[in-house]
């Protein structure tokens, strides 16, 4: 794979951050991923994505050093908190590194229990999700967890929180009230 049209070769390192800015130009929505049990945890994720209506599936990718790896592979359920546009002190949290772990890390975020799973999802989320571990994929330095939906919430039409460009963004629902 050739990222550069220079003629001498970049670092390894130039080449990643290089593939992360030009993933980074596609727009997409921000997401809190959430495992329960005996030690719940939670992270901002933006590779999210639905997958199937019938059944219905969705799928999150995980680093595989990541502490969520570990508790998606040990639990076998979990949930997703789609981010609504107020949110980005949510989705600031659960990636901040340097945050509190298991069930400390809930105690400055309103959070609710899902109803068949147990798994606590983002209060005031735009869309959550609970789901059960349906199949799990490699993915280089990633895992594809495909999740099969048992429970889902809306919460109507709310705008959600975006990122572009590494940096959080508002969708802007109308572009007439914005030039009015």
């Amino acid at each position: 794979m050739q990222l550069h049209s220079s003629t001498t070769q970049p670092e390894p390192s130039d080449d990643t951050k290089a593939l992360r800015r030009a993933f980074g130009t596609f727009a997409t929505g921000v997401t809190v991923v959430t495992t329960g049990g005996d030690v719940p945890h939670a992270m901002t994720a933006n590779s999210f994505t639905s997958v199937s209506l019938d059944p219905p599936l969705l799928l999150v990718c995980i680093g595989k050093g990541a502490v969520m790896h570990q508790c998606l592979t040990m639990t076998g359920t979990f949930g997703v908190s789609v981010l609504a546009a107020n949110q980005e002190d949510a989705a600031r949290h659960f990636s901040n590194r340097y945050r509190a772990l298991g069930a400390a890390q809930f105690e400055e975020i309103d959070v609710v229990k899902g109803v068949l799973t147990g798994v606590p999802l983002v209060k005031g989320a735009i869309a959550r999700f609970e789901c059960e571990v349906w199949r799990c994929y490699d993915g280089g330095d990633h895992s594809i967890f495909i999740g099969k939906v048992v429970a889902l919430c809306e919460e109507g039409d709310v705008d959600g929180l975006m990122v572009y460009r590494g940096q959080f963004r508002e969708i802007v629902s109308n572009l007439r009230e914005v030039l009015a």
